[in-house]
């Protein structure tokens, strides 16, 4: 007896939605800002073995490369943080609706860009 059931989701009839997206960049962003805090605890602690260590990460980051890595890191957490309320939103029951998801996530996605923007604008004064 041959099976004749579809495959569902099939790769040529499946289209993204920009809910895919989010809730995927989601858990990417996630295992980033996890990878990103414990460099930064690394980086920190090393503050207690003395300067040359400090210096040679400080060295990096004021790179072209350490630049990169720091806004990609901020933009990673901007990204996270928003998709967390818009999350929120909908396990308190708000959100549902086919318009209101592609608003949202397309809020998520530039606003995380913006919000990246703002702080690395804020930040280049303090730098």
């Amino acid at each position: 007896m041959e099976n004749k059931r579809p495959l569902s989701p099939h790769i040529q009839i499946y289209r993204w939605h920009i809910s895919s997206l989010v809730s995927i960049s989601h858990r990417i962003t996630g295992v980033i800002n996890i990878a990103g805090i414990t460099l930064i605890c690394i980086w920190v602690s090393l503050l207690v073995l003395g300067d040359a260590n400090y210096n040679f990460i400080n060295q990096f980051l004021n790179s072209v490369l350490g630049k990169f890595f720091a806004i990609g890191l901020v933009w990673s957490f901007s990204f996270q943080m928003l998709s967390e309320i818009r999350h929120l939103l909908m396990d308190m029951g708000y959100g549902f609706e086919l318009q209101t998801t592609r608003i949202t996530g397309l809020m998520v996605i530039f606003g995380s860009f913006l919000l990246t923007i703002l702080i690395y604008l804020m930040g280049k004064n303090f730098i």
